[in-house]
């Protein structure tokens, strides 16, 4: 009797998460849908500024001596007047990079340049806190804001500030180029991953009429919006979120222009993609918790609050994604040996690993590249599917941590420390300094797990290899269709785990190295 109590319990377990999961994935299409519906809504300039605002550009950093040179020299080629401009460098760095930072002010400040050099002796608030001290001595009524990564376009300004003439546009974002993006399969998936967010889920959202946020970089915001949202505050990690939602509570309209673009780096390898991802995560479910009551108990029109649900909670997609695959083995190998021949659990088994991997991602993405690079991009991206589930499933433990620890903050009411993902200086030639303890227990700690959950999903790969093969005598070789996506879970989970063990490696490596220079000795 108990044993079929909880062999039932198991199984609405697992389908009501996956459930839950697929009801996260069909939003995807509904986000595909309004892109087609809205893509010609595009936005024209009321009028034209015929004295043009003076503008502030904040350039907050930490530690950026690969780029903190080169982010500095482009701010300064942007083309707007001079007598309108000026620059904020927003430093709080505690190693070299100060020097780096402001070699490169003197150098642009003695050619005439309005550039200031702000170096704080702490990081409270990090970069909430930097942006929200340059404000105090800002002279612009417009802010852009462009981290270090970044390149700005020189006709960035122009480009954006005539949409101000409307004085209910509090802020203008363009869309994220990439630098690197065919440096390696890593950074490949990660700019089809933010394509997929900058061309449709951006777009979809603001043409029709539903709420977007600043990406926290490559914007341009209103002065005084900024002031009625309630200004920077860093109880999230995702502080332009955070002020985004605030913002248009208040009533605040935003543009996004997809057209234009600035062009950044990404993570070339597995630490830093994981520790950005992390901080997106973490930050996005603590502004969720924020302002979600709110957002829901407002007088928006219903569809805006719809949106807002799925944009703010979609990160709990992963931890539920790390219990479906804990409860794979025994819900379907164990309670019901699925692969006993045309058994109901059979085809459960095969569809829902099919809606867990391939909901709706195949036509986000590809209609990402489609809308990019055109036709055949978009077929080409569909070829990465793969790749790209593979990744999704093996950060789904680095995320879900990032969950939970958002949850306990909120409870704790306790700031998070603001981890920066690290800048390599486009090609990925200088690599990120790591301190010296770097195979540490906790380092090592989520690696090891992923590790695990790649080997607990090969175990599972094998006994259904082992079923679908006729090796065991309740074989049957009609389930072919579920070891594919086992596949891509097991390769996701090894993929991230490895990757990330690889990359402490690398850099162990090169701090040798490093020594070795400093003391005359053979690497």
């Amino acid at each position: 009797m108990w044993e079929h109590f909880f062999s039932h319990l198991l199984v609405a377990s697992y389908v009501s998460i996956l459930a839950a999961v697929a009801f996260y994935g069909f939003h995807r299409y509904v986000l595909v849908y309004l892109y087609l519906k809205h893509r010609h809504d595009g936005y024209l300039p009321k009028s034209k500024f015929q004295d043009l605002p003076r503008v502030t550009v904040q350039l907050p950093m930490f530690n950026e001596d690969t780029v903190a040179e080169r982010i500095i020299d482009a701010s300064c080629a942007i083309d707007y007047p001079l007598d309108k401009l000026e620059i904020q460098v927003l430093d709080d760095s505690t190693d070299h990079s100060a020097d780096i930072a402001r070699k490169a002010c003197e150098k642009w400040a003695a050619k005439g340049f309005p550039i200031r050099y702000l170096h704080r002796t702490n990081r409270e608030g990090y970069k909430a806190g930097a942006l929200a001290e340059g404000l105090k001595s800002a002279s612009g009524e417009f802010i852009a804001i462009f981290d270090a990564d970044f390149i700005p376009p020189k006709d960035i300004l122009y480009n954006c500030i005539n949409y101000f003439t409307e004085d209910k546009v509090g802020m203008v974002q363009v869309r994220w180029d990439h630098l690197n993006r065919d440096a390696s399969l890593l950074t490949k998936s990660q700019a089809i991953f933010l394509d997929g967010h900058f061309v449709i889920e951006h777009t979809a959202r603001n043409r029709s009429g539903r709420f977007m946020h600043f990406n926290g970089t490559a914007g341009v915001w209103r002065r005084c919006t900024i002031d009625d949202g309630g200004g920077w505050q860093h109880d999230t990690l995702t502080e332009d979120l955070d002020l985004s939602y605030r913002c248009q509570l208040k009533g605040w309209q935003f543009v996004y222009l997809p057209q234009f673009s600035a062009p950044a780096e990404l993570p070339p390898e597995m630490i830093a993609f994981k520790q950005q991802a992390h901080r997106w995560t973490k930050g996005s479910m603590q502004t969720g918790i924020k302002l979600l009551p709110r957002i829901l108990q407002s007088h928006l029109p219903a569809q805006v609050k719809w949106e807002a649900f799925f944009h703010l909670t979609n990160t709990i997609v992963y931890p539920l994604m790390v219990l479906l695959t804990l409860l794979m083995y025994p819900t379907f190998f164990q309670m019901f040996a699925p692969f006993k021949a045309h058994s109901w659990s059979q085809y459960i088994f095969s569809f829902s690993l099919f809606i867990l991997a391939t909901c709706s991602a195949g036509t986000f993405f590809a209609f990402g590249q489609r809308e990019l690079f055109g036709k055949e991009a978009g077929w080409k991206a569909v070829l990465y599917m793969p790749i790209l589930m593979a990744l999704g499933v093996g950060i789904s433990i680095n995320n879900a941590k990032a969950v939970f620890e958002a949850i306990w903050s909120s409870i704790k009411k306790k700031p998070s420390e603001f981890v920066r993902t690290p800048k390599y200086g486009v090609t990925g030639a200088n690599r990120a300094k790591m301190r010296k303890d770097i195979f540490t227990f906790r380092r090592l700690m989520l690696p090891i797990i992923e590790i695990a959950f790649g080997c607990y999903m090969g175990a599972c790969l094998w006994i259904s290899f082992w079923y679908q093969c006729g090796i065991l005598p309740q074989s049957d070789k009609s389930g072919w269709a579920s070891v594919p996506f086992l596949l891509i879970f097991t390769g996701g989970y090894f993929y991230v785990g490895f990757g990330s063990i690889y990359a402490m490696w690398q850099m162990s490596q090169e701090q040798e190295e490093e020594v070795a220079d400093v003391y005359e000795l053979p690497a």
